[in-house]
């Protein structure tokens, strides 16, 4: 499913902006690294051809420490840079979020629709993974969000579900009330912010054609590692834990590990087969 435009289009795309800046943050550490590490080669490669023609008197007992430094001034001074860019345009989508009448710490508070199918199902992955590793915390997380629970007709690894049909449907409008009415009890949603995203990316994103790709290979990852703990690693083999007579089980362990493969570039292969 594909968001409405509709009157409410300025919200959405604010709501994808936000998304966006937090997709970008995630590399801001990286950035600096390198930049750090490139100015550390790069003073060093001057000093030692510096000295030559001056020598190392210039820079006394200190020449050696001079690279690092500067490498770590520069990643420094970079990380500095952009993470107070990252926060101003920051507060300034959360201002215009609540002239639009948003909660911008609650993407999900009134409803799923900012959200794509694909999004959907890889955060719901995400879920019924975190269940089977025990991870209550985060799980409650997902659950008080997105009205996720463990009794809802999703499965993953295999999937039972793809985007635009209408079981994704029925899931999505059983998810919105999940959550209308744990606020007409009284429990609204969790705030989020950068460090939930950074684990989950619980904020809306754009389903471009790159981010559609990503998010589904994402989400057939989850559906890929569960198939190989619930039925080996060749599940539709002669060992396989998979059932012969499950027609329609096979059918979607076998789509879920062809697409992976397809999205992916890496074909799967039975164990011990050769390859080709």
């Amino acid at each position: 499913m594909h968001p409405r435009r509709t009157r409410e289009t300025g919200a959405l795309e604010l709501w994808y902006a936000l998304g966006r800046l937090y997709s970008r943050a995630r590399g801001f550490g990286n950035r600096a690294v390198r930049l750090g590490f490139t100015a550390t080669l790069a003073s060093g490669a001057l000093v030692l051809l510096s000295a030559p023609l001056f020598g190392t008197g210039w820079a006394g007992p200190f020449a050696g420490a001079i690279p690092p430094l500067l490498g770590t001034l520069a990643g420094a001074a970079l990380y500095a840079a952009e993470t107070l860019r990252f926060s101003r345009r920051e507060r300034s989508l959360r201002e215009a979020l609540r002239h639009a009448g948003q909660d911008p710490r609650r993407p999900a508070r009134d409803g799923l629709a900012a959200y794509y199918d694909d999004q959907l199902i890889l955060l719901r992955s995400e879920y019924e993974y975190l269940l089977t590793r025990g991870a209550a915390r985060s799980a409650r997380l997902l659950e008080e969000t997105f009205g996720f629970a463990p009794e809802d007709p999703f499965e993953t690894g295999p999937l039972n579900v793809a985007p635009d049909t209408e079981e994704m449907r029925g899931l999505r409008e059983r998810w919105e009330r999940r959550i209308s009415m744990l606020q007409a009890h009284g429990r609204e949603p969790p705030e989020l912010g950068l460090r939930e995203d950074r684990a989950y990316e619980v904020f809306p994103r754009e389903m471009t054609v790159p981010a559609e790709l990503a998010t589904r290979e994402a989400y057939l990852t989850i559906s890929r590692r569960l198939i190989s703990e619930r039925y080996g690693r060749d599940p539709l083999g002669p060992r396989g834990a998979a059932p012969e007579g499950a027609d329609e089980l096979r059918r979607r362990i076998e789509r879920d590990l062809a697409e992976h493969a397809r999205l992916t570039g890496r074909p799967y292969r039975r164990p011990g087969s050769a390859a080709r």
